[in-house]
């Protein structure tokens, strides 16, 4: 059955999620994460979470709108062929536990590609006040599937920025070691819910035709984005403004990724850092990294 882009425009109800500092450390710690900012509550003006801490709190808003889909008559057989394929975290302000804030999700987009369907849905965070805290362009490609309807992309997703000819070519390289139940840990720290997935069930990964268990897309980008803030950022994650990644190949548990950082170029919006992820055998888990950082 096709994907309907009647459907765009569609939006989740406004979900609540009270973050506290047991959930943000268990985030960071579910990444291998050990930044002091993260888990030091003795600090003056208390801890921060992950620039990525933004996917545990649109969980809720993202199963909404599955549900649309799923009333709208999308079947679960096609629901199953749904990649991680596209994610743009925009962080207007750093979290700070514990604070309550506000997520709605809103199907922005779909388009037909050459793989598929492809949905970008954005999801929206505010805090109680109704300042905004983090913007997010997350994309599903749906393998095989096709398109009811014309095309409609959203008329104001963020530009793609891509290095210059002049950007250095090589900065820094990191090995990072994915253990066989790397899913399990991230999903439970990030309490993303049904832990029957193709993340952590097998029988699920192989009905949806994958040859095994896969890492979250959101957790290598997150652990790739550790590294840039490690390498490139003094170890100051609250200067992370924008995260950006295309996936590619996926990341089977147990395996190893390489995290490479290609370039830094400074903008008018700040320093731009380009990377990208290898997976074990060479393929691109991610591709079109980038993280922008404040000055």
């Amino acid at each position: 059955m096709p994907l309907d882009s009647s459907l765009v425009g569609t939006s989740s109800e406004l979900v609540s999620a009270d973050v506290d500092v047991a959930w943000t450390m268990a985030y960071a710690a579910g990444l291998g994460d050990a930044l002091p900012c993260y888990f030091d509550t003795t600090r003056e003006r208390g801890i921060v979470a992950h620039p990525m801490f933004s996917v545990a709190i649109e969980w809720r808003a993202m199963v909404q709108i599955i549900q649309v889909l799923s009333e709208a008559g999308f079947p679960r057989a096609e629901m199953l062929r749904r990649v991680h394929a596209t994610d743009d975290v925009i962080v207007h302000r750093p979290i700070h536990p514990p604070e309550r804030l506000f997520t709605r999700a809103t199907l922005a987009g779909i388009e037909r590609r050459k793989a598929g369907a492809y949905q970008l849905t954005r999801f929206d965070t505010i805090d109680e006040k109704g300042a905004p805290v983090c913007t997010t362009w997350y994309g599903n490609l749906y393998r095989g599937v096709e398109v009811a309807g014309p095309d409609r992309p959203p008329p104001d997703v963020p530009a793609m920025l891509a290095p210059s000819a002049r950007a250095a070519t090589a900065h820094a390289s990191f090995a990072i070691p994915i253990s066989p139940i790397a899913a399990h840990i991230y999903g439970a720290c990030a309490r993303l819910g049904n832990p029957v997935n193709i993340h952590t069930d097998l029988a699920t990964a192989k009905n949806a035709g994958l040859p095994g268990t896969i890492l979250h897309g959101t957790a290598t980008l997150a652990m790739a984005a550790s590294r840039v803030v490690a390498a490139a950022a003094g170890g100051v994650p609250t200067r992370v403004v924008r995260i950006h990644a295309r996936f590619g190949a996926m990341v089977l548990m147990p395996s190893e990724i390489e995290v490479r950082i290609s370039a830094h170029e400074q903008g008018a919006a700040g320093k731009t850092v380009f990377f990208e992820v290898l997976s074990a055998d060479g393929g691109r888990a991610i591709r079109d990294g980038f993280v922008v950082l404040r000055g």
